[in-house]
């Protein structure tokens, strides 16, 4: 059902209303005029009977029948003249006006006042006078009739014109349904122009509005889905490169020990070897030969002290518990005032990592570390490694200066820099990363990765 429909049903309904009050009020009244049009009637005939009749019975019956035929149809009366013995001498003859016709019986009982009789006896007979409402009924159903054609051409015009005026006045609201409909279907850049009316002019503003603002959203999801695409395909560029990166460190690092080392030792054993030779021969031979030698083996030290920076080899060969051993190991030799504590809290036939995980938990032990005695000046490092079948998590404590404020932290930029890196690379595992402050002093590395099995599992 239409607005249009249901406010012309209302108006129609209320009109329907009015009509039958004032109807019900108009026939109250027609009732009340016809009772007493009736009643005085009847008053009067029975009132002018009474005193004439006994002037014409002294003359006889005769008399007083000729009498009634002159006189003729009284209105809303009707005279019968009866003799001693009951017998009808004289009825009123039916009336002329409106012959023919009679108000509905229905309309009759509604609007007729209950009959009355009187009797006015006189010597040698009676006369009876009923009063009779049928003329005054009929006039009062002309009068109804009318009103009610009256009634009805009224309620026709004014439906009309309601359903007129009612139709101009919801017009605007067609095209703010068409602009919704053009808006459910995808049309994102529909606009609805100045519409009539208060209520269609704020709607359509409003609508306006609200299409302006879709519109802006949708370009900021459209901004927003390109620049997560961008940044999806900047950090698969960023793995991209991380991979190549440590491609080129492990193979570089296999260079390194394999191909160089060998070389310098080559080098340090022939330059031991001259020296010996010529020791008796040549003491300055000797001595430049010693001299090679010594750098060779600085340079062999030096270099193995590069190779672990570049790559852990220890990891591809023996595992992760294997490289942290040596990470600490070589930790502990290198700043022998620094205590460096290890445990494992995991059984080593449940640790199953794959390169990925081995070598992002190493960079985070190496990262944590350099971080802890470099910027930390920490005493005392506690590396831990557990887990379970679910997740693995890797643990460094220190007891140093503890996390940078806001200006100390661009002096210790590369190691956040570090850290954002591997963030990022424990982020795209899955993994989280927790840097916070450690009691009584110090910081704690935190760093939690799924295993694969259980990667594959929830998958």
């Amino acid at each position: 059902m239409t607005l249009r429909l249901k406010i012309n049903l209302i108006v129609s309904l209320l009109t329907m209303l009015f009509v039958a009050a004032m109807l019900a009020l108009q026939m109250r009244a027609m009732r009340e005029s016809v009772h007493e049009e009736v009643v005085a009637a009847n008053r009067v005939a029975a009132q002018l009977l009474n005193r004439t009749a006994w002037l014409y019975a002294a003359q006889g019956t005769p008399a007083m029948l000729s009498f009634l035929q002159g006189v003729g149809r009284v209105r809303s009366n009707d005279i019968t003249l009866l003799d001693a013995d009951e017998h009808v001498l004289y009825s009123s003859p039916n009336s002329v006006y409106k012959a023919g016709r009679d108000a509905p019986d229905w309309f009759d009982r509604l609007v007729s006042p209950p009959p009355s009789q009187m009797s006015i006896a006189f010597p040698g007979g009676k006369l009876m006078v009923s009063s009779n409402a049928s003329r005054a009924v009929l006039d009062a159903w002309d009068d109804f009739v009318l009103l009610m054609l009256s009634a009805l051409s009224l309620l026709a015009i004014v439906n009309a014109g309601v359903f007129w005026l009612v139709g101009r006045a919801t017009r605007p609201f067609a095209d703010i349904v068409h602009a919704l409909n053009q808006l459910e279907s995808g049309r994102f850049d529909v606009s609805l122009r100045a519409l009539p009316g208060t209520e269609a002019a704020a709607i359509g503003a409003a609508f306006n509005r609200m299409v302006g603002m879709l519109q802006q959203h949708i370009e900021t999801e459209r901004r927003a889905v390109r620049a997560e695409s961008r940044l999806s395909e900047s950090r698969e560029l960023g793995r991209w490169v991380d991979q190549k990166i440590e491609q080129e460190r492990r193979l570089i690092a296999r260079e390194l020990h394999d191909e160089l080392g060998q070389s310098v030792t080559a080098m340090r054993s022939m330059a031991l070897s001259i020296a010996q030779r010529v020791q008796a021969l040549d003491p300055q031979s000797e001595q430049a030969a010693r001299l090679i030698a010594e750098e060779s083996g600085r340079l062999y030290t030096a270099m193995h002290g590069m190779i672990p920076r570049l790559t852990p080899l220890v990891l591809d060969k023996f595992g992760l518990v294997a490289a942290l051993e040596d990470l600490v190991e070589r930790t502990r030799n290198s700043h022998g005032g620094v205590q460096v504590e290890w445990h494992l809290e995991i059984e080593l036939d449940r640790l199953r990592l794959d390169t990925d995980t081995a070598l992002v938990l190493y960079r985070a032990a190496q990262e944590g570390i350099t971080n802890a005695l470099r910027h930390g000046e920490a005493q005392r490092i506690v590396l831990a490694l557990q887990g379970d079948e679910q997740t693995v998590k890797l643990t460094l404590t220190d007891d140093g200066r503890g996390l940078p404020g806001p200006d100390a932290a661009r002096e210790t930029s590369t190691g956040h820099y570090g850290l954002r890196w591997l963030a990022e690379r424990i982020d795209s595992l899955g993994g989280d990363l927790r840097l916070e402050p450690a009691a009584p002093s110090g910081a704690q590395l935190t760093v939690r990765l799924p295993l694969p099995a259980a990667i594959a599992e929830n998958t």
